[in-house]
C-alpha cells in the first residue's frame, strides 16, 4: 500500500537499514529491470573499503523493498504495443506479469506470484548467487557501457545541422517534442524510431503496414509507449551529439541512467541522487508526477524513524504492520504529503489498529479473512483469461515478508511465532 515509487541504485544505497524499512512500509516500490541489472552488475565490479562484490550486492538486496513488484521489461512492452496486441497503459501503475487467473465457485480471481527477480534478491541477501547469474553479470556490465559518444555524434550530427544546436536540456526537449509531433513526417518518424530500438526489418514491415491500415494516425495516440521510449532515445542521441551530456561524469553509464526514464510512466514518484536524473527526469514527467532527490527522501525517512521510535515499547512490540499502517497525520513529512497527493483522501480517516489486544491474529475478522485467502489459494482452479477487471472478485499477491528489518519488528509476537507466511 502506498504511492508507486521507482528508485535507482544511488537512492537505495544511501539509506540505512531502518530508513529502508520505512520506504518499504509506506510506498509501493516498482523494481525496474534496470535496477536489477545495476545491482547484479556489481558482482563484476572492483570493490574497495574491504567488502567483496557479494557483500555489496547483499547489502543492496537487503535494503530493497519487499512491498514491491517487478515491472515488465520495456522491450516486452514495446513488442506488445508494436504488434497491436494492446496499448500500454501509462498512468502511474506498475505493469507486472506472473499473474494467473483462477476460479472458485462463482468467484473469479487473480493470484500474482512472486517474481523471479524478487526471489533472486532474497537469495542475494544470503550471498547466494547462481553461476548463470555471475555469467549474466559479466555480460550486463559490458552492455552498460552503451554506444561510444563518438559513434552517436557521427550518426546524429546531421540532424543538428537541420534543427540547430540546443543550448540547454529544456531547449533539447522542446526540439524533440516538435520533431515527433510533425504530422507530415509521421511515417519517417516511425521508421527512425523502430531503427533506434533495434526492430528487425521483418517486424518493421509488419508495424508500418498496421499503422498504414489504421489510417496513419498520430503515433502518440496509436503507440504511446513506443513514442515515449523513442523520445527518450532521441533526446539522448541528440544531447550527446550536441555535447550537452559532457557536463556529467561517467559517460560510460549515461545510457543505463537514461534507460530508467523508459519506466517513468509506471510510477507516481521517481527518486534518485544521480545528477543526470535530477536534471533530466522531470522533463519527461506527467503533470501529476513527483521527483525527489535521494538525499531529501533519506531525510524524510530518517525523520519517520525518529517519529515512530518515540512510541512506547509496548506499542512498538506489536510490530509496524500494526501501529504504522498509515503515515503520521503531519504534513511536514514528505511521505504524508505524497499520501495526500496519490492515495484516496479517505486514508486520513483510517484508524490503525488499537493497542489493547484487539489486533490479535485470532480475532474473528482476521480468522475469517485468512481462511478465505487460504481456501482461494489452495482450491481455486485455473480460469480463462478475463478481459474485464470488473469480473475479478479476488486479487491475491503472494510475497515473502521478513519478520524484521533493521531494528523494527513487523508483526505482533503471536504472528511471528506462528511462522505463517513469514520468512526469517
Amino acid at each position: 500500500m502506498g504511492p508507486s515509487i521507482i528508485f535507482d541504485k544511488s537512492a537505495l544505497q544511501s539509506l540505512k537499514d531502518d530508513e529502508a524499512m520505512w520506504l518499504d512500509n509506506f510506498y509501493q516500490a516498482n523494481i525496474t529491470p534496470l535496477f536489477f541489472v545495476e545491482t547484479l552488475a556489481d558482482l563484476e565490479k572492483e570493490v574497495r573499503a574491504g567488502k567483496t562484490p557479494e557483500e555489496v550486492v547483499g547489502i543492496i538486496a537487503y535494503k530493497t523493498p519487499e512491498n514491491s513488484c517487478s515491472n515488465v521489461h520495456h522491450m516486452d512492452l514495446l513488442y506488445v504495443e508494436l504488434m497491436g496486441y494492446e496499448t500500454v497503459e501509462m498512468s502511474g501503475r506498475p505493469i507486472v506479469c506472473d499473474g494467473k487467473f483462477v476460479k472458485l465457485g462463482d468467484e473469479t480471481g487473480i493470484i500474482y506470484l512472486e517474481s523471479k527477480e524478487t526471489e533472486a534478491f532474497r537469495r542475494w541477501q544470503r550471498h547466494e548467487f547462481l553461476e548463470i547469474e555471475r555469467v549474466i553479470a559479466k555480460k550486463w556490465r559490458a552492455e552498460l557501457q552503451g554506444t561510444a559518444p563518438d559513434i552517436i555524434k557521427q550518426k546524429f550530427e546531421p540532424f543538428l545541422h537541420a534543427l540547430g544546436i540546443p543550448k540547454s536540456f529544456e531547449e533539447l526537449k522542446k526540439m524533440v517534442d516538435n520533431m515527433l509531433n510533425q504530422g507530415k513526417t509521421q511515417g519517417d518518424i516511425l521508421l527512425l524510431g523502430l531503427k533506434t530500438i533495434g526492430v528487425s526489418p521483418e517486424a518493421v514491415g509488419l508495424v508500418v503496414k498496421r499503422w498504414e491500415d489504421s489510417g496513419k494516425p498520430q503515433l502518440k495516440e496509436f503507440m504511446p509507449f513506443f513514442m515515449h521510449v523513442f523520445s527518450v532515445n532521441l533526446f539522448f542521441y541528440l544531447g550527446t551529439a550536441s555535447n550537452l551530456f559532457s557536463r556529467f561524469p561517467h559517460a560510460q553509464t549515461h545510457f543505463v541512467d537514461i534507460a530508467y526514464l523508459y519506466y517513468l510512466p509506471f510510477c507516481d514518484i521517481f527518486v534518485s541522487s544521480d545528477k543526470l536524473h535530477i536534471t533530466i527526469a522531470p522533463l519527461f514527467f506527467r503533470p501529476d508526477q513527483t521527483f525527489i532527490n535521494g538525499n531529501s527522501l533519506k531525510t524524510d525517512l530518517e525523520n519517520l524513524d525518529l517519529h515512530f521510535s518515540a512510541l512506547p515499547d509496548e506499542v512498538k512490540d506489536r510490530g509496524t504492520f500494526t501501529f504504522a499502517q498509515i503515515p503520521p497525520d503531519d504534513s511536514t513529512f514528505f511521505t504524508t504529503r505524497m499520501w495526500d497527493k496519490y492515495m484516496s483522501s479517505k486514508w486520513r480517516g483510517m484508524q490503525s489498529r488499537k493497542f489493547d489486544g484487539s489486533d490479535q491474529i485470532d480475532s474473528e475478522t482476521d480468522r475469517k479473512l485468512v481462511e478465505k485467502i487460504e481456501r482461494f489459494t489452495k482450491n481455486a482452479v485455473p480460469a480463462a483469461l478475463s478481459a474485464d477487471e470488473d469480473d475479478i472478485q479476488q486479487m491475491i499477491v503472494k510475497r515473502m515478508i521478513s519478520a524484521r528489518k533493521g531494528k523494527w519488528k513487523r508483526f505482533p509476537p503471536e504472528v511471528e511465532s506462528s511462522k505463517k507466511r513469514i520468512m526469517e
